[in-house]
């Protein structure tokens, strides 16, 4: 089971990788960063994903039924566009009160969507936090 560490560096062999962090998405904090970030500040990078990714995580429409009782987050993952790049979220659940994501920045020309969502799906499930 990989930790921080090595789950940053597998997320950047993906295909058109730029930049992935991990990020606590109640205090704005990164907790690993690898990688360029938009504006060259990871630290302001996590910060506003954190942002985005609260405000998400907190609608009720986006809660799918029966999931009000349960401690992940409802949402899986989110994926925000622009005319260059893919930014993927990736809620990581855990055991506890679950409050971080995986972030990766891809480059929309040799970037592959499909196969970041599959693969930050299973970097996910196998991180080791604490």
């Amino acid at each position: 089971m990989p930790g921080i560490d090595e789950c940053l560096l597998e997320v950047m062999r993906l295909p058109g990788a730029r930049g992935a962090s991990l990020v606590d998405w109640t205090s704005g904090l990164a907790l690993g960063t690898v990688g360029e970030f938009p504006g060259g500040d990871h630290e302001a990078a996590a910060a506003e994903a954190a942002e985005v990714a609260r405000l998400t995580a907190e609608q009720r429409a986006f809660t799918p039924e029966g999931a009000e009782e349960h401690a992940d987050p409802p949402v899986e993952d989110l994926i925000i566009s622009n005319r260059d790049s893919y930014h993927v979220l990736r809620f990581v659940p855990t055991s506890f009160d679950s409050s971080v994501f995986l972030h990766v920045w891809l480059a929309r020309s040799d970037g592959n969507l499909a196969l970041a969502r599959i693969r930050l799906s299973e970097m996910a499930g196998r991180l080791v936090l604490g």
